[in-house]
């Protein structure tokens, strides 16, 4: 797979979304969903934190060229993410539910080994 094609990125997202599961796992967070789409966009994972709801955005890089990637985390994804969000907590008649919005970034390391980072109440609602 040759590097910047849409294979390869979907690939490395699928990679990272899976170490940012066990990562939050980890942390005992409970997973209750991952890849929400709706037409007003997606969230990668739908977790619990206590009982606080938490949408994590995950982002996979394998070099810093383009700088680190929760900078990948724009005010347009995050609007994004955040009618998504809305969509999620209407659809399950949970708007009254606490919630906030994480990012997880994660870079390769040219060793192989993933580098995790955790910004947790990354940004506000933003619709």
């Amino acid at each position: 797979m040759t590097p910047g094609t849409e294979d390869s990125k979907r690939v490395l997202g699928s990679m990272g979304e899976d170490l940012a599961v066990s990562f939050l796992k980890g942390l005992r967070y409970r997973i209750l969903e991952r890849n929400f789409r709706c037409k007003g966009g997606e969230i990668d994972i739908v977790a619990q934190d206590g009982t606080t709801l938490v949408f994590v955005e995950v982002k996979s890089r394998r070099t810093m060229v383009y700088g680190p990637p929760q900078l990948a985390v724009t005010s347009f994804k995050q609007r994004q993410i955040s009618k998504a969000a809305l969509t999620w907590l209407a659809s399950r008649r949970r708007l009254d539910s606490g919630a906030r919005f994480d990012v997880v970034a994660i870079t390769f390391q040219p060793t192989g080994e993933p580098y995790v980072e955790h910004f947790v109440n990354a940004f506000e609602l933003n619709y």
